[in-house]
């Protein structure tokens, strides 16, 4: 927001204060002042002159000279090139000795043998932003108002001896988006009056000649008022002035008041040339889809029906907070006017600008919410008053105002114990009535059980909780002043949680095994479970869906790990990376009956295999993945996390391999499952032989709660090993018969493994063989055969008892 001094100086004394002064005081109050412009880019001693009359130069065609009256009591000669000089023009004359922008001295000179006594000026050379002027003022010299008294110095006409300061203000503080909002800013940190007229009155209370209709909800409040026999014209130099130093165009003295008065109270305003306005009626209603408008800009616009727009019973004259339209524009023709004033909804004018391209310095009012609606017809009859004064116009009765919802001031109550003990200060009572007093907060004269209540005014909608008033109270008593202090409370040592520290040991487990990590998206797509056999499965298939996706590959949140890892081998495959052992932490997501729940969230730990396995040694042959590799993996993560008692059961699912799918359990608790993956899978993904294996990362908190991997030591005493061969049917599992012959070797067993598996010729059918390998040893004495020999015996009898089981030779 660029706040002129001069300008501001008009509604509160700041003269004895400089501009960098002021801008200290509102940054150390929370608004910073950064950038601070002075207009005057370096002129001195230039004034207004009067070209009394031209001739050509004798020399030069493209040169003329002129006879001009600086006001100095004599006439000067001034040789000129600008081609729009021409007697009667009042115009910046830069006499000898006078200073321009540049440090740019002007000096007695002699162009083509004719003198010449100084210089007529153009826009640019007076150091002026010709952006903001019109074309005709940039081309030549800068002509002035006829009526510029001849001699006067031409930084005090223009009003150039100003300083323009930029406020960098935040989303909150957009009431500082005009000089009425500065003003009291600034009498508050510098405990003054503000000299602002803020109420105003219509002539007479005659309806104004033209009806209001409001027919959508996201407009509360409409007011308009006529005012007629206008006459479009440029606006005097004092208006222009005002808006140059702020950065807006001048147009004509009808547009320049309603930005005027804009910039002055913050309020939009925009006026319709009433005779292009249907049946004298204004309605605010919804656009209507594929509905079209031009706007001001002379592009036509498509609308749709979340769009709020003005219009007459026949079209659209105006997108409602952003811009009016090319069918209601004032121009030069232009003899009576209707302006308007309103509040519309803020979320709808941002999205309608930026739906449509469009950005105005309204529309930047609007949708920040930042309106006073109690504002709204007082700014409406200052600038009917304004015009009237400038177009030689006259304002027509009292406006008119359609109110769907009154805008209430807040009412808060706040103590002097809780502003003190939430700033840590010491404010004295009458200290914080005064500050808030100064800001335009009304504080009543009594309290309500020790607090004061105050009634906040419609011009800060910001200030909604008494912390917001505490702000205030601070931000205006000085933050320098509230005294440092160390936060009080208890430290907490900050730790991973229980289930962090397991997914990072299970990732330090699978990494240090050989497996890579991987992270995939969590957004899968709708069919990905098609192909994997798992369409039928009913707790997989209700997914999330995503409101706005990136892709229909990825709209709807993942219930299962298996097809996001699918993708990353079938990518590294199709880039001839054919040994893969990848794995990832992730998240799966259930949905709950209700749509309006967040969904369950589960982790998982996931990993897969396709290829060879492992470093390749001098000598060896490449070792293919198979469901024992993945077993053992799978039985290392789980002792590393100190998770015993694990028992593998088969199990048949959908998208796994019939007779080579294992579940996972710790007693009842399940953990995982794995195993290959179906032939059909492996098919339609175009894979080799495949693992796969799933792991429940809750359950295995749950599992490894209060257990501690422990380390033995070192043996001391030597050990005993025996072997055993048995035939047993083929449909006994080889884990149930470990888990037996642990029970029956008792605690002198160390250890127990499969070390053969055999069916053949020489073994019945419906038979298979299985060679158990057993080590037994104490750790507190040599063992001795026989009692060795007694376990081992105490083994057969029970795997012959609980499985049938013959000894083979």
């Amino acid at each position: 927001m660029k706040i002129s001094y001069q300008w501001l100086n008009e509604y509160i004394d700041i003269a004895d204060l400089t501009p960098q002064q002021l801008g200290d005081k509102l940054t150390d109050a929370g608004i910073p002042v950064e950038v601070f412009t002075e207009l005057n880019q370096g002129i001195t001693g230039v004034v207004v002159g009067h070209v009394l009359e031209t001739r050509p130069h004798e020399n030069a065609d493209k040169l003329r000279v002129c006879t001009i009256d600086a006001g100095t009591g004599e006439h000067l000669q001034i040789v000129c090139g600008a081609p729009n000089v021409a007697p009667g023009q009042k115009v910046p004359c830069a006499v000898v000795g006078s200073e321009l922008p540049g440090d740019f001295k002007i000096k007695k000179a002699k162009l083509r043998g004719v003198e010449s006594q100084g210089m007529l000026c153009s826009a640019k050379e007076l150091g002026l932003d010709v952006k903001l002027l019109p074309k005709e003022q940039t081309e030549g010299l800068y002509i002035l108002p006829t009526d510029a008294p001849a001699g006067t110095d031409i930084a005090d006409y223009l009003h150039l001896n100003d300083v323009v300061m930029e406020l960098e203000l935040t989303p909150n503080r957009s009431d500082a988006l005009n000089y009425r909002g500065v003003a009291y800013e600034v009498a508050a940190i510098l405990g003054r009056k503000v000299k602002m007229q803020e109420e105003f009155k219509a002539p007479n209370l005659t309806s104004t000649p033209v009806a209001v209709k409001i027919e959508s909800d996201l407009c509360t409040k409409y007011s308009a008022l006529v005012v007629k026999d206008v006459t479009i014209a440029e606006s005097p130099l004092w208006l222009q002035a005002k808006l140059l130093a702020v950065g807006v165009r001048p147009i004509n003295n009808v547009v320049d008041v309603t930005n005027f008065v804009m910039f002055e109270f913050g309020q939009p305003l925009h006026a319709f040339d009433l005779a292009k306005v249907a049946d004298d009626t204004i309605i605010v209603r919804q656009a209507q889809d594929g509905e079209t408008h031009v706007t001001l800009d002379g592009v036509e616009r498509k609308l749709d029906a979340s769009m709020l727009v003005i219009a007459d019973p026949e079209k659209v004259i105006g997108l409602a907070g952003v811009m009016g339209g090319e069918n209601s524009e004032v121009d030069q023709g232009t003899k009576t006017i209707v302006l308007e004033s309103a509040y519309f909804d803020p979320g709808t004018t941002r999205k309608t600008g930026k739906a449509l391209g469009l950005f105005s310095e309204a529309q930047k009012r609007f949708e920040k919410g930042m309106i006073d609606q109690g504002m709204i017809t007082n700014a409406l009859l200052r600038a009917a008053t304004l015009i009237a004064e400038l177009t030689g116009g006259e304002v027509v009765g009292a406006p008119v105002e359609v109110v769907k919802g009154a805008a209430e001031p807040n009412v808060l109550d706040i103590t002097l114990e809780r502003v003190n003990q939430y700033l840590g200060t010491e404010i004295a009572e009458h200290e914080m009535v005064d500050i808030l007093t100064a800001l335009g907060f009304h504080v009543a004269g009594f309290k309500i059980d020790g607090a004061h209540r105050v009634t906040v005014p419609t011009r800060r909608p910001d200030i909604t909780r008494d912390v917001d008033l505490i702000e205030e109270i601070a931000r205006i008593y000085g933050y320098n002043k509230i005294p440092a202090t160390l936060p009080a409370g208890h430290l907490a040592q900050g730790l991973l949680s229980v289930e962090q520290r397991l997914k990072r040991t299970v990732r330090e487990l699978l990494i240090n095994m050989g497996l890579t990590e991987v992270i995939t998206y969590t957004f899968q797509s709708p069919s990905a479970l098609e192909r994997l056999g798992l369409a039928e499965e009913e707790q997989l298939t209700k997914r999330l869906a995503l409101m706005h996706p990136m892709s229909e590959e990825r709209s709807v949140l993942r219930t299962h790990m298996l097809p996001s890892l699918l993708e990353v081998v079938e990518y590294n495959r199709n880039r001839k990376a054919n040994d893969l052992a990848l794995f990832e932490v992730g998240r799966v997501f259930f949905p709950h009956e209700n749509p309006a729940e967040l969904p369950t969230e589960r982790t998982r730990v996931s990993a897969i295999f396709t290829g060879n396995y492992g470093a390749v040694g001098i000598g060896e042959k490449p070792r293919p993945v198979d469901f024992f590799t993945v077993k053992g993996i799978v039985e290392n993560v789980l002792a590393g996390l100190g998770i015993n008692g694990v028992t593998y059961q088969a199990v048949e699912m959908a998208s796994m391999h019939p007779g080579r799918t294992a579940d996972i359990w710790q007693g009842e608790r399940f953990l995982g499952y794995l195993g290959a993956l179906h032939p059909e899978v492996e098919e339609a993904c175009d894979l080799p032989p495949t693992y796969y294996f799933q792991l429940h990362l809750e359950n295995l908190v749950e599992a490894r709660e209060g257990r501690e991997v422990t380390v033995a030591p070192l043996p001391k005493f030597p050990a005993m090993e025996r072997d055993i061969a048995v035939l047993v049917d083929v449909n006994i599992p080889a884990g149930h018969m470990l888990g037996t012959i642990k029970q029956a070797a008792g605690d002198l067993l160390e250890s127990v493994r499969v070390f053969d598996f055999y069916q053949g010729p020489q073994v019945p059918d419906g038979k298979k063989s299985l060679a158990f390998g057993l080590t037994y040893r104490s750790p507190e004495r040599t063992l001795t055969d026989e009692e060795v020999s007694e376990r081992h015996t105490r083994v057969q009898d029970a795997l012959k008892e609980g499985y049938g089981a013959e000894l083979r030779a």
